[in-house]
């Protein structure tokens, strides 16, 4: 099981960060006491539940000054039970954070009617110094935007590695309406028509078949080709910017042979590549 404890001063990203773990496949629980983490370590390390397989919590100078004094053995017990725990903390320079609180009108958890902002930050640094000497990583967010963060704790995380998207294929037909909500649209209505041989028209674009009529076309392999190219080249900048799903239609004239057809063939492409894939055809029923 894999631990991640998020930590950080207030205004420094935490919810960016916790955001992107969520992202990545974590089970994910802001602001947790600490006084709840003893027992949150004992029951994942019991449960057989692979919802939190991944987990990670986000813990914040609110809880009991004393107890965050104890983290730093929390997990050293965590890691005894054979969790990968690790921490996480993210850090930004005292300016900064005032200027980032006066431009979201935000109030500092910490500030209370004799203490100022800055005086709350000092503090904050204070109270979370234990966590921060004890942290595996630690990120200064001072110069970075919400994009680089996010990539800074999917490199941390995962090395190089990004995660594959998961990628929702629709086959269509034209003569019943464009499907909303999808990323990219193809029109594979150019292609010979299976429609107009007698022996395939009660057929779908599943069905062996129509699978050899079609790929003794070489318009049609072309076509295969090109789609399955530009994705080959482009997923992975999707991938890379942060995009978890992709929604891909393919639409022939009606639904039945070649939009289905191409849907099967992108789907045993992209699986095979590791993505995880789903698949709808609208017009089989």
């Amino acid at each position: 099981m894999k631990l991640v404890i998020l930590s950080g001063l207030s205004g420094s990203g935490k919810s960016v960060a916790l955001h992107t773990l969520e992202d990545l496949g974590f089970y994910c629980i802001d602001n947790l006491p600490i006084f709840l983490l003893e027992d949150l370590i004992h029951g994942l390390d019991k449960t057989l539940d692979t919802a939190f397989a991944n987990t990670a919590i986000g813990i914040d100078a609110r809880s009991n000054p004393d107890a965050l004094q104890q983290l730093p053995e929390l997990v050293r017990a965590a890691r005894e039970t054979g969790t990968d725990c690790q921490v996480l903390f993210l850090e930004t320079q005292t300016n900064t954070l005032i200027k980032r609180f006066s431009e979201t009108r935000r109030r500092h958890p910490l500030t209370r009617g004799d203490r100022s902002l800055r005086e709350a930050i000092q503090l904050d640094q204070e109270l979370l110094e234990p966590i921060r000497r004890s942290a595996d990583m630690l990120i200064d967010t001072t110069q970075t935007n919400v994009h680089e963060l996010r990539d800074l704790v999917r490199g941390w995380l995962m090395g190089s590695t990004s995660p594959k998207a998961s990628i929702l294929l629709k086959s269509f037909g034209f003569k019943h309406g464009v499907p909303e909500d999808v990323d990219f649209i193809f029109d594979v209505r150019c292609l010979p028509n299976p429609h107009w041989q007698p022996e395939l028209r009660i057929l779908t674009g599943i069905d062996p078949e129509v699978s050899r009529f079609l790929e003794n076309s070489l318009e049609v392999i072309a076509m295969r080709d090109d789609i399955i190219g530009f994705f080959e080249r482009w997923i992975p900048h999707f991938e890379t910017d942060g995009r978890s799903y992709l929604t891909i239609a393919i639409g022939c004239t009606g639904g039945q042979h070649r939009s289905v057809y191409m849907t099967e063939t992108l789907r045993r492409h992209f699986e095979a590549l590791g993505h995880k894939v789903m698949v709808r055809h609208r017009e089989l029923v």
